[in-house]
């Protein structure tokens, strides 16, 4: 088998750590790089990930990297084909992700302006909260082509819609098919009308009032999980997501996926990192995906569009 590509994880903690795992074991890379400025870190995971081996039967090479304060150790990720930065602070019980713009402001800017340096080629994901307002950081930081640039959430808030129907008609999850849209916090735009469970509208199913409990469980999802750990956030469906937005690149597949994107004209929005549905190749986002929205939907993903950009016009001086 012939494997080829280079993606690196920046910031190796639970969330990073298992992206890096997911992505290794789907043994379609050479290289899997994880970073970490916690000493010795990235480079203990890398050495225990690749003694998994010969039990999980991938060849995938990870290599582990200290990063400094003041930049050593970036140098690692050249050549990068896709980075995803999972750097930054996450959620703790009774905080927004809005609460985390200013701190984690910091730290995406300065990974960015790494990678521009040192991978100015790669495609990169941004998973650091608040979601759509980082992701617009690091696009303003690395200069690079808005396609190259998107955010993991509409993949995550999709599954945990997706799994919340299931769980709530006890079917197989792979006889639903849900979609959110929108921005990834208070405005997300769950899209009942495209939503189905064994080829069947969902509100064949379930009645209005079960519907909205649903969407809001779903608005909701990364607290319910952070309330319930009391320390830390969620990391195993959000690495799954992001594993499969970076494979989607390096396969050069045209999947399309629910992402945080740069709209420049589609449903009548325009500049801004939104929630939308995307093609992804190895260039990133090959374009927008627009369906039919019901007035209401299309209402939701307007206002979450004039949400994002009242607080991604602050981005830039951070």
């Amino acid at each position: 088998m012939a494997r080829k590509g280079k993606v690196t994880v920046v910031g190796s903690g639970y969330y990073g750590s298992t992206t890096a795992q997911r992505l290794a074991e789907y043994d379609i890379l050479e290289t899997v790089v994880m970073t970490d400025i916690k000493d010795g870190w990235a480079e203990g995971l890398a050495l225990d990930l690749n003694q998994s081996r010969p039990i999980e039967r991938f060849e995938t090479e990870v290599i582990g990297k200290t990063t400094g304060q003041n930049d050593e150790g970036y140098e690692v990720i050249e050549g990068s084909d896709v980075v995803v930065i999972t750097a930054g602070l996450p959620r703790k019980p009774g905080m927004s992700r809005m609460d985390l713009l200013e701190v984690n402001a910091k730290i995406v800017r300065g990974v960015s302006e790494n990678i521009a340096r040192y991978a100015p080629d790669a495609v990169v994901i941004n998973v650091s909260n608040p979601l759509d307002e980082m992701t617009t950081l690091v696009q303003l930081a690395t200069g690079f082509p808005h396609q190259r640039v998107m955010g993991q959430a509409g993949m995550l808030d999709t599954a945990r819609f997706t799994n919340s129907v299931a769980e709530k008609l006890g079917v197989p999850v792979s006889t639903v098919k849900t979609l959110t849209l929108g921005s990834h916090g208070d405005t997300m735009v769950p899209v009942p009308s495209a939503c189905t469970v064994d080829g069947k509208p969902l509100s064949d199913v379930l009645d209005a009032e079960a519907i909205d409990q649903l969407v809001d469980r779903t608005r909701n999802g990364g607290a319910e999980v952070v309330a319930l750990l009391k320390s830390g956030s969620a990391f195993y469906a959000p690495s799954a997501a992001a594993a499969r937005m970076a494979r989607a690149v390096i396969e050069d597949s045209g999947a399309v996926m629910p992402v945080c994107a740069w709209v420049d004209g589609e449903y009548g929005i325009s500049g801004v990192y939104l929630g939308v549905e995307v093609e992804i190749g190895k260039e990133g986002v090959r374009r927008v995906v627009e369906r039919d929205l019901t007035d209401t939907e299309k209402q939701g993903l307007k206002a979450a569009a004039d949400a994002v950009k009242s607080k991604a016009a602050d981005v830039a001086n951070l």
